[in-house]
């Protein structure tokens, strides 16, 4: 997630490993351009530092430190902008009693000046607090709730309804702007204007509702207004187990099966 524009840029699903680390890495490495420099913030999973360095690297061959003997071999190195610091926490007894900021790569100084312009320090409560809204709006990873998914592509759905209802849809207070003139309606004073994390982005100019992001695509010789309003409710309540099976294969064929129409 950027912590700037509260953009969700990708999400990814499965146990903490080496392959889910290298999904997550490679999706992100997709959607960035290619000469852009990040500073990543993580825990400490050591397997998030081996997926940085094999996406984010290039091959450097080394300076020949004798006369003779043959050439030394290319070492693959992490790229010098590349910025990255863990917050490593010990725990005892399931209790927090330490945490500990360590710069894996680039200079503390230049990480701490780049995070102190906007009132930072190295943490990773960004990525906790969207974890909670995570567990807030999908229904299968609620703590202790009786709606959680069977197999993995149930869940996958739940979390791509999500990631476009958070980009799209939902308005955050952190990203509204005053408006320059205040409007008076039939009901409270309008000083604000609400922005999506698109709109902080750039990537569009108004909020997004529900029913466009379910119009979007449509199935072929289905009834349009019956596909939107049953996709309309699923992401609104962001949960696959308040529909039947059927009415999950229709949202399915709604969403792999585009409408010449549109």
């Amino acid at each position: 997630m950027d912590p700037v524009c509260k953009l969700i840029l990708t999400v990814d699903v499965g146990e903490r490993s080496l392959a889910m680390a290298q999904r997550l890495v490679h999706q992100l490495t997709q959607v960035l351009a290619p000469d852009c420099a990040l500073l990543f913030l993580t825990d400490g999973f050591h397997d998030y530092l081996i997926a940085l360095v094999t996406h984010d690297g290039q091959w450097i061959q080394p300076e020949r430190r004798q006369g003779k003997g043959p050439m030394p071999k290319p070492r693959w190195m992490p790229w010098p902008q590349l910025l990255y610091a863990q917050v490593v926490k010990s725990y005892r007894r399931r209790r927090l009693v330490g945490v500990k900021h360590q710069v894996v790569f680039g200079v503390r100084e230049t990480i701490e000046s780049m995070l102190a312009k906007r009132g930072w320090k190295i943490n990773t409560a960004f990525i906790e607090r969207l974890n909670l809204d995570f567990r807030q709006h999908v229904a299968a990873i609620g703590r202790r709730v009786n709606t959680l998914c069977k197999h993995e592509v149930g869940l996958r759905q739940q979390l791509a309804l999500f990631h476009v209802y958070h980009n799209f849809v939902l308005p955050h207070a952190s990203l509204r702007l005053p408006l320059s003139d205040t409007i008076h309606g039939t009901g409270a004073v309008k000083r604000w204007q609400q922005r999506t994390p698109a709109m902080a982005a750039g990537l569009t100019d108004r909020c997004g509702t529900c029913e466009r992001c379910s119009s979007l695509v449509c199935p072929r010789g289905r009834n349009h207004r019956e596909v939107k309003d049953l996709a309309m409710s699923m992401i609104v309540n962001l949960g696959w187990p308040i529909v039947s099976t059927n009415q999950q294969a229709e949202v399915r064929e709604a969403i792999t099966s585009p409408c010449e129409a549109c």
